[in-house]
């Protein structure tokens, strides 16, 4: 589908993709998603920082735990929680589940943008700051700390197919962004987000 203008901004929309579906295999098998933070679930600070960056739809892979965090997010507008029952394979899988799930969805997106469900000091800043990248004419942009690419990563709609290839493992869109290096917009945001991933017992303490 030919991505549509937007009535009230004048741009067409960019999706958020969440990728939760992490078993926390290092946190002892608990889902990352179900993780307290901030009086709510790390799911759902992971949603809205997306949506208050600018994103929407947002489409939520989900694996590890997915019914309970179906149970807490419940329907709600403009949301789509995408069930991954091969979420185990890597998060290269979780990806193309997401990125199917968009076409099939027949969102008129002109690009999606990817964040991780356990880096809590990623926000909506630095989601915007990615989005307004493509904004101004990026077909691929990533957060980048201190010069070194990190997420959130964009892609637009014409890289989605290629991307969804690339993808094995736990690499994602790793391989994709280095073959197309020369196209990926770095944007700055170590003054705005860490990328600090929650992966051990000892990283819980970035919930606090």
């Amino acid at each position: 589908m030919t991505s549509t203008v937007n009535a009230r901004t004048g741009r067409a929309p960019v999706a958020g993709l969440l990728l939760a579906a992490g078993g926390g295999r290092r946190l002892g098998g608990r889902p990352k998603a179900l993780l307290p933070h901030r009086g709510g679930l790390l799911v759902e600070h992971a949603l809205r920082v997306l949506r208050e960056g600018g994103c929407g739809p947002v489409h939520v892979v989900l694996g590890a735990g997915a019914e309970k965090v179906r149970a807490r997010l419940g329907p709600a507008a403009g949301v789509v929680l995408v069930d991954h029952p091969g979420w185990a394979d890597g998060m290269g899988t979780s990806l193309r589940a997401g990125l199917a799930s968009l076409t099939a969805a027949g969102t008129d997106a002109s690009a999606a943008l990817v964040a991780l469900v356990d880096q809590p000091r990623v926000g909506a800043r630095a989601v915007a700051r990615v989005l307004a990248a493509h904004r101004e004419g990026a077909e691929l942009a990533a957060a980048a700390y201190e010069g070194v690419r990190g997420h959130p990563v964009l892609l637009a709609r014409e890289h989605w197919d290629g991307v969804a290839r690339a993808a094995t493992g736990d690499r994602g869109a790793r391989d994709y962004l280095r073959q197309h290096a020369s196209l990926v917009r770095l944007v700055e945001c170590s003054d705005v987000a860490a990328p600090d991933d929650v992966d051990t017992p000892d990283d819980l303490a970035l919930l606090d």
